[in-house]
């Protein structure tokens, strides 16, 4: 088999359907109260979190086991995501410890005698690039794992002895990096809390710890410079524009039309023209007020909620859609500044306050228009804008040296799995540290 490569000539190597056998799932009618909210785990691509199953977001009852297309999967068996994201998935495959059913994007694995579960997940988990395409029907509209070509891989293996060998060692060598990965996780969210209150605070309290501070009047902003000034949101705006967000109803996706930002582009601050969806002409032109003209602030108020960006002259011509807002500032109040003032703490708490929606998070435009803002002088604020343009820097620079850190060690961790289970470093006479610390002292004179 291409992808598997060589493997030691004491190795064996046999396709899957005769070394597991398989499994499949269903959704129980969602209309049937009785299938749902029991104490049985139904496993979707959502709860493969962890390299271990323990539960599940949606549980269903034994009727629905009973009367439905799932069937209860003993524990121990290994779980795949074969559509939904397949290998690309970030725990495209896990083992279950308890019994579960599974729903129609995954399948499982129960290995017979010869091939350890952990071992065969191991497998996987080493070689998910490589599998990908080998399981996958190339050319189809829909990326999924074909049965066929999953059935009739070839599997490695080695001795039950050998392959408990290989789980011990890259058991305890996972972990490790694991551990290092944690944490510069735990660098990164400790630079992103850092740089959110630097910025929270000179946006709110400026960049001289000795002028004289007054009470804003405001509870969730606190004591601000004295001589800043307390106003409302909707009286920065140009005269004869309006706080207004965009199309309610843009239709379906179009190849050809007018582009227009949505919530997903706010949250992840990706406004490349060409993958931005798009709309009608005649749809886009009933909402003049949220055409974007270039040097205005957008702001999040469904979902990806403050979320704040100035707006480049390349998007002049975009519009907007439901959840986002367009604010067209005047002369006094700088639009970095804002952006910034947007994203603070402080305004965080404001939004909290004023969510709406039992089913998703939302702030109305009346409470976008009515927001209290802390004006500094103009030429303040431009010197608050450098100064946290510089911090922003700063930190990004941090983060992206922590998440370079952290890709340079995933990547090693699948090429050490890969290594190991195809037989590429021998690790037969690997112990752990402590039990060849031991058994060196045993066999020293």
């Amino acid at each position: 088999m291409e992808w598997l490569g060589e493997i030691p000539s004491i190795w064996k190597a046999a396709p899957i359907k005769y070394l597991a056998i398989f499994s499949g799932g269903g959704t129980p009618s969602k209309e049937n109260p009785a299938f749902w909210g029991g104490d049985i785990p139904w496993v979707s691509p959502k709860d493969m979190k962890s390299a271990r199953v323990t539960s599940s977001i949606d549980k269903i009852t034994e009727l629905a086991v009973q009367r439905s297309a799932t069937n209860l999967i003993d524990s121990g068996a290994v779980l795949i995501v074969v559509r939904s994201g397949i290998l690309q998935h970030s725990i495209p495959v896990a083992i279950n410890d308890v019994p579960v059913t599974l729903n129609q994007d995954m399948k499982a694995l129960q290995f017979q005698g010869s091939v350890r579960a952990q071992f065969a997940m191991y497998v996987i988990a080493g070689n998910q690039k490589t599998l990908l395409l080998e399981w996958s029907k190339q050319g189809a509209t829909v990326e999924s794992i074909e049965h066929e070509f999953l059935a009739n891989s070839f599997f490695p293996v080695p001795s039950l002895r050998e392959q408990d060998v290989v789980i011990a060692f890259l058991d305890h060598e996972t972990a490790k990096i694991d551990t290092l990965i944690e944490k510069q996780q735990q660098l990164i969210k400790l630079l992103k809390e850092k740089r959110q209150a630097v910025i929270s605070h000179a946006v709110t309290k400026g960049l001289n710890p000795n002028v004289p501070m007054r009470d804003s009047g405001v509870e969730w902003l606190g004591e601000v410079p004295a001589h800043w000034n307390m106003v409302q949101l909707k009286k920065c705006i140009q005269e004869g524009s309006s706080i207004s967000y965009g199309i309610v109803q843009p239709g379906d996706p179009l190849d050809e039309g007018v582009p227009f930002i949505q919530t997903t582009n706010m949250s992840s601050g990706e406004f490349d023209l060409d993958r931005l969806q798009k709309t009608t002409l005649q749809i886009a032109s009933a909402y003049p007020r949220s055409m974007l003209h270039g040097g205005e602030v957008i702001l999040g108020i469904r979902a990806s909620i403050g979320a704040a960006y100035v707006v480049p002259d390349a998007l002049k011509g975009v519009n907007l859609s439901r959840g986002v807002a367009r604010i067209a500032l005047g002369e006094k109040v700088d639009a970095g500044f804002l952006v910034s003032y947007l994203r603070s703490e402080n305004v965080d708490r404001y939004w909290a306050l004023s969510k709406q929606g039992s089913t998703f998070s939302e702030v109305s435009i009346e409470t976008v228009r009515e927001l209290s803002i802390s004006v500094p002088p103009l030429e303040e604020q431009k010197e608050i804008v450098q100064h946290t343009q510089k911090k922003l820097e700063k930190f990004g620079y941090l983060i992206a040296k922590a998440e370079e850190a952290i890709s340079l060690m995933q990547e090693r961790r699948t090429a050490l799995i890969s290594a190991a289970v195809t037989g590429k470093i021998d690790v037969r006479g690997w112990q752990p540290p402590a039990t060849a610390a031991v058994a060196a002292q045993e066999t020293t004179p």
